[in-house]
Parts: structure tokens; sequence; C-alpha cells
């Protein structure tokens, strides 16, 4: 069956929307997003006709909408593939979840002196947590070299990993490069040693399908707003008996089991770090998104980016003067690039006055830029609603663009 492309433009309200007089192109995918009629009627309905406050509540409500929000927990367990819904925890986004690994599994099960190893290709999300852990106790932070073409150096990542290495987090897709890591490898030398692995998926769960226990990771991170969901939703995916052995991150209510002014204990996963009221609707919200990309088939997507962007690289290798950042073998639909004598955010305006939509930036990814010694770089980044024709908008941009600036 061919891809429904017309019919998955159609579902997308905002794609029908001009900028300065100019159809659409909306290529800032990996910063965030587009949301389907789904996502938003899901949430427009909960609001409506279903909204109270989940868990504590028996009256007609708040049943609903406690079993609206813990359906798209498991809405999310089968779609990664967890072994159990006590494994998926609501956090705000991935920064939020990675952040929460550090401060409660890291602060006890990390001393002085132990190591944590990263990549050189993180976003901030996954360096800035593990720095600010190692401030906190003494521990230190290695870092893997990545290579020109935007690859991991997997033997001298392996080298890196000891006996004092007590956890591995990297990401499974670059944001700035497109690159996608061979983290099965990644996963299978960390366990080797005994070490736990964390993997930041907040770029990969869009464009591939992630299987958690096929993967054998110990935690999976990823943001709802990234997969056409709502922003303010994020997942957590843990190993139960880390999670169960992992101090709670937050105090307050709908964590607790029995609260005392002389001592509380704690509820049992996932609500243990679930603090206060989550993002209700926004989480049901997540679960349509779940729903609308698994009727497509995440295969299907990944098939079809992939397409996406081996054209848009023909095309760029064309133009004299433009310079693809990351060339990855293995990629996803990122194309990050510089073009001679023009800078970046100057890029990204100019092609907005066009209609396209670009991101021009560090991507929070300062090492990134650093290590290709540039101030930025503009990044078109595709997702399952984009199409060729918008490409070559983008692409017959660039072109006048360079032009203009002779």
């Amino acid at each position: 069956m061919s891809y429904p492309i017309e019919q998955i433009r159609a579902d997308f309200p905002i794609l029908g929307e001009k900028i300065r007089n100019k159809p659409l192109v909306y290529l800032d995918n990996a910063a965030s997003c587009q949301k389907p009629q789904a996502v938003i009627g899901a949430i427009v309905h909960t609001y409506s006709h279903e909204y109270a406050n989940i868990h504590r509540g028996v009256h007609t409500l708040s049943v609903k909408a406690t079993d609206k929000f813990e359906a798209a927990r498991e809405k999310v367990r089968a779609f990664i593939n967890a072994k159990s819904d006590k494994e998926i925890i609501f956090v705000r986004g991935a920064t939020e979840a990675i952040n929460l690994v550090a401060q409660s599994y890291g602060k006890s099960q990390l001393k002085a002196g132990d190591e944590i190893v990263i990549s050189a290709m993180e976003h901030h999300a996954n360096i800035v947590p593990w720095q600010m852990l190692c401030q906190q106790i003494g521990a230190v932070l290695k870092v893997a070299p990545i290579n020109q073409q935007g690859e991991l150096l997997f033997d001298e990542f392996e080298s890196l990993l000891n006996a004092n290495t007590k956890l591995v987090a990297i990401t499974h897709m670059s944001n700035a490069l497109g690159t996608i890591n061979p983290v099965e490898k990644i996963i299978a030398a960390a366990h080797a040693k005994n070490i736990p692995v964390l993997l930041d998926g907040a770029q990969a769960i869009p464009h591939m399908a992630v299987d958690v226990q096929a993967l054998d990771c110990d935690f999976y991170v990823f943001s709802g707003h990234k997969l056409y969901g709502p922003s303010g939703t994020g997942v957590l995916y843990g190993k139960q008996a880390l999670l169960e052995a992992m101090p709670p991150y937050q105090g307050g209510g709908d964590m607790i089991r029995q609260v005392t002014f002389e001592k509380t204990t704690y509820a049992g996963l996932p609500h243990k770090f679930e603090a206060g009221t989550p993002a209700i609707a926004e989480i049901i919200g997540l679960g349509a998104a779940i729903d609308y990309v698994s009727a497509i088939g995440m295969d299907k997507i990944a098939a079809y980016e992939a397409e996406l962007l081996d054209y848009a690289t023909e095309q760029a290798r064309e133009i004299k003067g433009l310079n693809i950042i990351g060339q990855a073998e293995h990629k996803g639909g990122i194309l990050s690039f510089t073009l001679d004598h023009i800078h970046p955010h100057d890029i990204g305006t100019m092609l907005d006055s066009l209609g396209i939509a670009v991101r021009a930036g560090h991507h929070c990814a300062m090492p990134v830029m650093d290590f290709y010694g540039v101030p930025a770089t503009a990044r078109a980044s595709f997702a399952m609603y984009n199409t060729r024709q918008e490409i070559d908008v983008l692409m017959q941009g660039i072109k006048s663009l360079i032009e203009v600036f002779g």
C-alpha cells in the first residue's frame, strides 16, 4: 500500500496556514512537531466533557479522566514494548526524565570517583544534568568522541568503560546531526561490564519503532511534543527493579501511601515518581498521538522519511557553497548545513520570508558546534507529513539566498 501523504497532511490543520503570504513549509520538526486533529480533538474533548483531577476522586468525571489517563499509560507501554505499565513514568519531557534519573538513581547509586560516560554529540539535556550530579557527589563525566561524519568512535567509547563506570547516557539519534547511534552495540558493551544504559530517545521516537525489551536498555526517555503530541508531556521508561530501588524525585500529593508528621511512606510504581497533578488532558492527547502514528505504522513512516532525507541530501550536494554538517552512514531526517559567507541566522530569517520554517542556531548542542568549528548551523528537519515538493521549495529558497548575498 502506498504512503497516504495527502491524507496525513489533511489531518494537520496548521499545514494549511500561510506565512508572509506563502504556503507554510514547516521543516523545524526536530525542535517540535505539529499536531494532528486527533490530538487536538482529544484535548478539547477532555476539557469539554471529561475533565477532573485523577486518581483520588470517586465521582464520575474523575473516574472517566483517570481511566483515560491510565489508558494512555498502557498505550505508551505497548508502543515501546515495556514489560509493565509500572515502568512508564509520566514527566514533562525528556529533560525532566533525565534529571529524574540523575537526581534519584544517580544520587542514590553513584559516589565520588564513579564515572558517567556520554558522547560528544549530546543535547544539553543529556550533558548538564550529569555535570550537576558530578558537582554534587564528586563523580566524573567522560565524553566519547565522534568523527567528522558525526559518528561515534565506537572503539574509543568502549575503551572508556571500566570498573569505575557506573552509567552510560547516550542519544539514540542526534538532534544536531541526525546520526542514529548503534545503540544495540553500545548497550551490549556496557552490559558486558554490568553498566546500566540510559538512552535519550527524544529525536528517535517519532522516526522509528522502539522496543525497549529488544534493546535491553535500562532507561529510555522521550518527549511528547516531538511525537506529534502536546508539549509539557514526556515519558521515562525504566526497568522495574531499578525504579523500585530509586527514591522519589519530588514529594507531594499522589506519590504517597501514608503521611504523618513523623513519617511518610511512598506509593508504589509508577505513582512514586508522579507527584502532584499531572498534565491530564495533555497525557490523554499523547495517547491519541500514539494511536495516530501507530495506525500509519512506524516502519512506513521510517521508510518514507528515509526517502525524503535521501532526496534532500542529493539536492543539497548540488548546491555550491552549501556544506552539510553531519553525514553519518546511519542517519534520521535531519539536514544541518552552513552556507559560505552567510550566517545561519540570516539563512533562517531569509527563508522565513519565503514561508519556510527551519531552525538556526546551536540546537542545544554547543559542543557539537565547537567540534565542527562553526558558531551555528541551519537545520531542516523532516517529519512524516513533509513532501518532496517542500524540499524543492527549500532548495530553491537556498539558491535565491546565495544569489542575494552574491
